[in-house]
């Protein structure tokens, strides 16, 4: 082979490779939709594409507006079709330009910090680019912080006699605050069940319906961890429910399963040891994963070491009272709809949103909505109402028989019976209920006549002091 013919075939090969990456980089992706999501201080603007897309966001001033260049994008979705209302997009202008780039230029009321984040494909959404639009100053109309109620309360139920009559609230000793946690939102819709139903619409309205309740309720005040069609990480949402000096938190979601005839209502507490079944392990893999679906940055993503929690929980005896809370829970849960597997029996898993030591926490499935009877119950408003007055119940008994020391609960137990008492649960120990209740091991002793540290479960331990 002389040079020259080697040479043009080194040429030839090279020329070769050279155009194997054309197509992909010259390939143009299609934008089949877009959607807005308003937060308490963001918006999201969010472009479903069939592969991954180089682009560009510049801030202008004088107006503000922020332009969004996308090389080799054919953008088929009609953008004057996304509601802005309270955000702070107030108009929405697209052209094409050269060299086959499409600009978004979205004209702005206020100004805003621009960040993207392009994901690859994870079920149920394909390639994704996330604009989101921070707040720098007050948007018109948007919406409030994470964890402030909503003013406006969902409809009464329209079964005769459901809705709550207004309670006065309590006064002097502290009420028991409670996080209602709708699990899912924005970006992350869950389980979707026949005809398109969406978990995380039925669980907001669900979420609304206790919070309107607890109102109500003397000794509860509530507080709605997400109020709206947006999504929080789950490391946020803990530290929500633990700013706000949560008591219990209360996560609220609607199952899914493979087989289409699975039914019934589950409640969960977090578990130390993996989880109690298939199922239960099952259905907290597809929690977990909801940062995934949702497209969180990786600084909000849920890092937390769960063995150092567990300790802590194991020393403080939460985890013990949030089996307690769940128990009660499903109780109520069983009165009012059907339970999985019909058994009053509380499962356990490993459940991110639920690793917060400081207060009791359980995670409610309200039903299957991948069941079409089930889904189609979830979605009326006398069956949302039962459940989520079944929720209320449970948390109310819970604190009714374990009241906190200072609380408008333990203000009523020693007004009914003199003396505030205690009923040991699995996993307490005589030092956890001394620190519960402020007072010395030896003083709760000499009370109960107990010598040792030796108590049982279910025996009921007078407070002294109290």
């Amino acid at each position: 082979m002389t040079p020259t013919i080697a040479w043009l075939r080194g040429l030839s090969m090279a020329l070769w490779l050279m155009l194997l990456t054309l197509p992909a980089a010259a390939a143009i992706q299609d934008v089949s939709s877009v959607r807005i999501h308003r937060a308490p201080d963001h918006t999201r603007l969010v472009f479903d594409l069939n592969g991954p897309v180089e682009h560009k966001v510049d801030r202008l001033s004088n107006p503000e507006r922020l332009v969004i260049d996308l090389d080799n994008v054919d953008l088929k979705f009609d953008m004057a079709t996304l509601t802005l209302d309270g955000t702070p997009i107030s108009g929405v202008r697209v052209g094409r330009h050269a060299e086959g780039k499409t600009r978004v230029v979205l004209d702005l009321s206020a100004q805003v910090r621009p960040r993207t984040n392009q994901l690859k494909p994870f079920e149920p959404h394909g390639w994704r680019l996330v604009v989101d639009l921070f707040d720098t100053e007050p948007v018109a109309g948007a919406g409030r912080s994470a964890a402030t109620p909503a003013p406006t309360p969902p409809p009464a139920a329209t079964t005769p006699g459901s809705s709550p009559r207004p309670q006065p609230q309590p006064q002097g000793a502290r009420p028991m605050i409670v996080a209602i946690d709708p699990g899912h939102g924005g970006e992350d819709p869950g389980a979707i069940g026949p005809g398109g139903v969406q978990e995380k619409k039925i669980v907001l309205q669900i979420a609304q319906r206790v919070y309107r309740m607890m109102q109500a309720e003397p000794g509860l005040r509530p507080v709605l961890v997400r109020d709206g069609d947006y999504y929080v990480p789950l490391a946020e949402r803990r530290r929500i429910a633990a700013e706000k000096g949560a008591d219990a938190f209360i996560s609220i979601h609607a199952d899914a399963f493979t087989n289409a005839t699975a039914h019934g209502a589950s409640v969960f507490a977090l578990s130390s040891r993996g989880a109690t079944s298939a199922q239960a392990d099952y259905l907290a893999r597809i929690a977990n994963d909801s940062d995934r679906v949702a497209g969180v940055y990786e600084e909000e993503k849920d890092n937390g070491g769960l063995l150092g929690v567990l300790a802590d929980m194991t020393m403080e005896g939460t985890l013990a009272h949030s089996l307690i809370l769940a128990e009660g829970m499903i109780g109520e849960l069983g009165k009012v709809t059907r339970l999985h597997g019909n058994r009053h029996k509380v499962e356990q898993a490993n459940f991110a949103v639920l690793r917060e030591p400081t207060m009791v926490s359980v995670l409610v499935e309200t039903g299957f909505i991948s069941n079409r009877d089930e889904a189609r119950k979830l979605q009326t408003s006398a069956h949302q109402e039962k459940v989520a007055r079944a929720i209320v119940n449970g948390v109310r008994e819970y604190f009714t028989h374990h009241p906190q020391p200072g609380s408008w609960f333990a203000a009523e137990r020693r007004r009914g019976n003199g003396a505030l008492t205690h009923r040991i649960a699995n996993g307490e120990t005589l030092s956890s209920i001394a620190r519960r209740y402020s007072v010395s091991e030896q003083a709760l002793r000499s009370a109960n006549n107990v010598n040792g540290d030796l108590i049982r479960v279910g025996q009921t331990l007078t407070i002294p002091g109290s």
